[in-house]
């Protein structure tokens, strides 16, 4: 069996979890209050609306959510929406056979419409609006002109916060705006009037694909970003719900990436359009900060947590594939190893095949990035600072050469597996997952009710376990030999991603932030001391390509044996910080268990 099939087979049951009554986060159709509607000239493009269920109130995003009142006395302007869409990339050649899938041809109304999008998107000249996650833009469809302003989700990856406002023209009507926007923001309008920073040029199938989980319009849209003498093509189906559960959105992704290739993406046009005003790759986030309610089940927590994970998968993977931001490789292994803790903490909860694996699939992609993000590092930050400090030795400039041929060789790798479906139906299949919560599904009776309990008891385990751990493993720390630190190393890289996902359960302790201080410190110091080992491997794979590049691969081998008393002293200074830091989940409960120990099935009283 292929790993593709290994993951459809595993994901069957979030599938039938899916085509059922879902519970979670359902959202307003867009003929109820909270969407701008359609003219009935549209609404009757896709024929007569489905019959719903009474819809629940839609998800809300952290937007004003004081705009909406100030907004709503205009009849121009819609009140706050919140839109939830994933995009598919698809090579341009093959856009329109996925018109003729079969999920799209049993399940679409009818043929749809077609229209010509045009639109400008408009910033200040300091991009004040794009760094406050803001975009804004006039598009014109006919003869109709539709002032949009969206605002990203600080925490989910589909949904955004969108206002629409009517107006008569291209040009914008900043005053319908201004209540939505955060009074700073307001104050950089009127110092800094907007500018048309690029433009979109679309041609867009549209139509309606009713599924029993949820009503979604799928747009296949073909044009260009133009900007200046600069453009980018676009070739992409837009999933967006109207109606009914999120897990439709996945559903109907997994069944088109059965189809052909596709890409899951959330970067919209408008990060895409600006990227290319400004001539830019790809931004590369650090993770999102996750802020638990010390009062949510465990089985919330999971949710959030997975969130938090699938959001920073899905913004990495553009500048890691762009690759002329080495943070991008970086932060995407950084994803895929969180994403990796983040099932290994479940594991003790839902005991489920499925974990493995997703955590096999995440395994084998970051395997598939680990030689590029070392070439990295050894490229921007080895190379480049010993030949500025030895600038007498020759041969900096051949072993560089010799370095970027590695690199690009191992880049390539990465982008085939990027490329690859598997990578495709492992990150749509994840989607799928934690959108439907398929660790439920299976789940037994004392599982489910361990679900329920609340999620400060369990993060108080597991921080007390790993914790434990870590210092089991560095004991007599100074006299380690370098592969028992290489194993401190991990234990605390996993003690930082677990902390990352419980403390804020812990509440806003002074604590937990000089707890959260000490333990980064110690990672990055035992990050620095790791770097050197494998600087060590990659010159033994360049530094004989000649006697120009041997040289200067002996004077970084030599810079480094130097460096190594500096950094062994801020290692074990970090070391003592963090064996002597507080822990913040001790706080108020003193009848912690601390008898957990990990196994490979997971974490045992």
């Amino acid at each position: 069996m292929s790993e593709i099939d290994a993951i459809k087979q595993a994901l069957e049951p979030v599938r039938r979890l899916a085509g059922s009554n879902n519970q979670h986060a359902p959202i307003k159709n867009a003929a109820t209050p909270g969407l701008e509607q359609k003219p009935d000239s549209e609404k009757s493009d896709n024929g007569p609306p489905r019959s719903d269920p009474p819809p629940a109130d839609p998800p809300t995003d952290d937007v004003r959510p004081e705009a909406t009142a100030d907004a709503s006395s205009s009849k121009n302007v819609a009140p706050q929406a919140t839109e939830i869409e994933l995009k598919l990339l698809v090579p341009s050649d093959r856009l329109a056979s996925f018109n003729d899938a079969p999920i799209i041809a049993t399940n679409a109304r009818n043929k749809g419409t077609r229209k010509h999008l045009t639109a400008v998107y408009y910033d200040t000249p300091k991009r004040a609006l794009r760094r406050s996650g803001l975009s804004f833009r006039v598009r014109q469809s006919g003869a109709r002109f539709t002032q949009t302003v969206k605002a990203e989700s600080a925490n989910d990856p589909l949904r955004r916060g969108e206002w629409e406002a009517s107006v008569p023209s291209m040009m914008p009507d900043v005053a319908l705006a201004l209540p939505f926007l955060p009074e700073k923001l307001r104050d950089d309008l009127a110092r800094d009037p907007l500018e048309a920073v690029f433009t979109t040029d679309i041609r867009r199938h549209q139509r309606m694909v009713d599924l029993p989980s949820g009503t979604i319009e799928i747009a296949f849209d073909q044009g260009h970003l133009l900007s200046g003498d600069r453009s980018l093509p676009v070739s992409e189906i837009e999933l967006e719900l109207k109606s009914g559960s999120p897990s439709a959105i996945w559903e109907l992704a997994l069944r088109l990436a059965e189809h052909g290739p596709v890409k899951a993406s959330i970067r919209t046009k408008s990060a895409r359009g600006f990227d290319l005003a400004a001539d830019t790759p790809p931004s590369a986030p650090k993770p999102p900060k996750l802020r638990l309610d010390p009062s949510i089940s465990l089985d919330e927590a999971f949710s959030e947590i997975l969130r938090s994970c699938l959001l920073h998968l899905l913004q990495s993977l553009p500048a890691a594939e762009d690759g002329r931001d080495p943070e991008g490789m970086h932060q995407l292994r950084v994803a895929l190893r969180r994403l990796r803790s983040a099932l290994d903490l479940m594991r003790s909860v839902v005991p489920l095949n499925k974990l493995d694996l997703m955590r096999a699939e995440a395994k084998w992609l970051a395997g598939s990035l680990s030689g590029a993000r070392d070439w990295d590092v050894f490229r921007q930050e080895t190379l480049r600072t010993v030949a500025d400090g030895c600038p007498s030795v020759a041969g900096f400039d051949a072993l560089g050469g010799l370095a970027d041929e590695r690199r690009a060789s191992c880049y390539d790798k990465a982008r085939l597996a990027l490329a690859d479906r598997r990578c495709s139906y492992f990150v749509i299949g994840l989607g799928a997952w934690i959108e439907a919560r398929g660790w439920r599904s299976e789940v037994s009776p004392e599982g489910l009710a361990q679900l329920a309990t609340p999620a400060i008891n369990f993060a108080r385990n597991i921080l007390s376990a790993q914790h434990a751990k870590v210092l089991k493993r560095g004991r007599k720390f100074k006299s380690l030999p370098t592969e028992e630190r290489h194993r401190v190393r991990l234990a605390a890289k996993k003690l930082r991603y677990v902390a990352d996902f419980l403390l804020p359960l812990c509440g806003q302790r002074k604590s937990a932030r000089r707890f959260s201080r000490k333990l980064a410190d110690l990672q990055q110091e035992l990050g620095i001391y790791n770097d050197m080992a494998v600087t060590t491997s990659l010159l033994a794979d360049v530094g004989a390509g000649s006697i120009d590049s041997g040289m200067a691969a002996a004077a970084i081998a030599g810079w480094q044996a130097h460096a190594m008393v500096g950094v062994e002293a801020r290692l074990l200074e970090a070391w003592s910080g963090f064996t002597g830091a507080k822990v913040p989940w001790a706080v108020d409960a003193p009848e912690q268990p601390t008898q957990l120990v990990q196994t490979n099935a997971g974490w045992l009283r």
